[in-house]
């Protein structure tokens, strides 16, 4: 039993080696395949059964046991999918020659449209700041940031002095798998850094924090937890009932762009998207332009004025 412990813990180690190496995860990814596995292997204890021994009625029974302790159908595809990975590594790396996983099935979701923001509301966010406060300049710049180039929170916390190119109005932005991409950056947001600027060259830095651009009180750089809290309160001082995080900010980019005209390609690589089909969650368009749109131009539904 000892021996397969240990067997078990090199496969994981191996597995955590095959993501950060080969897959470049980014650390929070990787925390959460691995507390994905985790789930597995707690399961696979209580049953008495090695991972490496696993069928598909045994991965049907993990499956279902989510769904009766109250997991959302979301985070049960979220799960099923760190499970895939690492099943598909066990097979890449010669552990196991069939994946036990190729029939597993996932729970079904409805589509879920994510909530957006107009510009108009995005104004409204920014004119309820503060900026006598030392700060409001900052968070400003970081609602302004994050609606002009749809930035990821995790991509917003990194940002670095050193990637921001003003004159040619481009942010260089490493991503999901340390993948770097250029992303135009608007005057309006530049005004704004600028003006952030003033006020972050009076404070007192932290060695090793010179290079980021947004910093806390302390002169540190911010954490996800302290831009979700900002992006919250400035909402509910606006007004606005949606349920708002700073990625609501890079559903609304991504919106206003399509809206626009922009094509889904180009988005796609502005967002740092591998697949299409992610970006395309993006392209809900509200049904009521919709049928005037059709009601409007369809020849079916022009009305002839001869008759």
């Amino acid at each position: 039993m000892e021996s397969d412990k240990k067997s078990v813990t090199n496969v994981v180690r191996d597995y955590r080696r095959y993501l950060k190496l080969q897959r470049n995860y980014s650390p929070n990814t990787l925390d959460a395949y691995l507390c994905d596995l985790q789930k597995l292997s707690d399961y696979l204890h209580g049953e008495g059964l090695d991972p490496l021994d696993v069928k598909l009625e045994d991965l049907r029974h993990f499956a279902a046991g989510l769904h009766d302790i109250g997991i959302h159908p979301r985070s049960q595809c979220r799960i099923l999918s760190g499970v895939r990975s690492f099943y598909k590594f066990l097979v890449l790396d010669g552990y196991l020659k069939d994946d036990p996983t190729e029939l597993l099935e996932s729970p079904q979701i409805g589509e879920h449209l994510p909530e957006v923001l107009s510009t108009e509301e995005v104004d409204r966010m920014e004119a309820c700041i503060d900026l006598s406060d030392p700060l409001g300049h900052r968070n400003k710049a970081i609602i302004e940031v994050l609606f002009s180039c749809g930035l990821r929170v995790s991509e917003l916390t990194n940002f670095k002095l050193s990637n921001l190119y003003a004159e040619e109005k481009f942010v260089r932005i490493t991503g999901k798998g340390r993948k770097e991409r250029l992303v135009p950056i608007s005057q309006r947001a530049l005004d704004e850094l600028d003006y952030w600027f003033l006020d972050r060259n009076l404070m007192d830095i932290k060695p090793g924090e010179q290079d980021y651009v947004f910093l806390n009180r302390r002169g540190s750089h911010l954490t996800r937890t302290m831009i979700l809290i900002m992006i919250k309160k400035q909402a509910a001082m606006a007004g606005i009932k949606k349920t708002i995080s700073p990625h609501t900010l890079r559903h609304s980019f991504a919106t206003v762009l399509l809206e626009g005209g922009a094509d889904l390609r180009a988005i796609q690589a502005m967002l740092g998207h591998e697949s299409i089909g992610t970006t395309e969650i993006y392209t809900h368009i509200d049904t009521t332009k919709l049928r005037e749109e059709i009601l409007n131009h369809h020849p079916r539904n022009i009305k002839s004025s001869i008759r």
